[in-house]
C-alpha cells in the first residue's frame, strides 16, 4: 500500500518542479512570501494524485509557501473546514492568486452564503476580493436566491466600489457582471449601476491584465445569448 505523502515530501517534490522563470511571473503577481515557481499544470496533476486530502492540505497550508497554498485549496474538503478556520485561513492570505484560489474552495463549502454576506463587508482587500469573488459564483449558480439578495449587493457595489482597496474593487466589478448576467430584470439594474459607477481603475502591477468595462460585457454576454 503507497505510503500516505508527508507534508516534507510534498513540499520536496514542489521545490523540484518549481522554476525561476515562475518565480519571476509569481513576484510580477504580487506574491512576496516563500515561493517555488510551481506551475498549475503541475499543481493539478499532484491534486489529482493525492485525491481529496484534508489532512495533508491543512498542513500543507500551515507550511505558508505559496505552491503548497495553493495545492491545499485544491485538496481540501471545504466541508471539514469549521467558520472559524476559514475566517483563519481568510486572514492568511496574502496575495490575490491564493485569494482566488481560497474563493474556489470556499465556493463547496455549505458556508458560502454566510461568508459571502460577512466577507464582503472587510476591509481586508484579500478577504473582501473573495468575498465578492463568492457573491459573483452564487449570482451565476444559486438558484434559490432571491433578485432582492443580489439588488442589495448592486446597490453595495455602487455605493462603495470607488472607495474599496484594489483587488476587491476587481471582484466587485466582477460580481456586478456576473448579477447583471443573472436575470433580465437584474440586468436592467446592473446596467445603472454600472452607468452611475463609471469607470472602475484597478492597478494590476506589473501584469497584462485588464479590468472589463462591466456595461460592454453585460450587453455582449446577453447578445450571446439571445442570438
Amino acid at each position: 500500500m503507497e505510503r500516505e505523502p508527508t507534508p516534507a515530501a510534498v513540499l520536496k517534490k514542489l521545490k523540484a518542479l518549481g522554476t525561476a522563470k515562475n518565480v519571476t511571473v509569481g513576484r510580477r503577481h504580487g506574491v512576496d512570501g516563500p515561493l517555488y515557481g510551481v506551475s498549475f499544470e503541475h499543481l493539478s496533476a499532484l491534486a489529482r494524485s493525492y485525491g481529496r486530502n484534508h489532512r495533508l492540505a491543512v498542513l500543507l497550508w500551515a507550511s505558508g509557501n505559496h505552491d503548497a497554498r495553493l495545492l491545499a485549496t485544491m485538496i481540501a474538503d471545504a466541508g471539514a473546514l469549521t467558520s472559524a478556520e476559514l475566517d483563519r485561513w481568510a486572514k492568511e492570505l496574502g496575495n490575490y492568486v491564493i485569494a482566488d484560489a481560497f474563493s474556489k474552495l470556499v465556493r463547496t463549502s455549505p458556508l458560502i452564503r454566510a461568508k459571502a454576506a460577512a466577507w464582503t463587508t472587510s476591509r481586508n482587500d484579500w478577504i473582501g476580493q473573495v468575498g465578492w469573488n463568492l457573491v459573483a459564483f452564487l449570482a451565476l449558480s444559486e438558484v434559490s436566491l432571491t433578485e432582492a439578495e443580489f439588488s442589495r449587493y448592486l446597490e453595495t457595489i455602487a455605493k462603495d466600489i470607488h472607495a474599496s482597496k484594489n483587488r476587491t474593487r476587481y471582484a466587485m466589478n466582477s460580481a456586478l457582471i456576473a448579477i447583471g448576467i443573472r436575470s433580465a430584470r437584474l440586468k436592467q439594474k446592473a446596467l445603472r449601476a454600472a452607468a452611475r459607477i463609471g469607470t472602475v481603475t484597478v492597478d494590476h502591477g506589473l501584469t497584462g491584465c485588464k479590468t472589463p468595462d462591466a456595461r460592454q460585457y453585460i450587453i455582449k454576454s446577453w447578445n450571446r445569448r439571445m442570438a
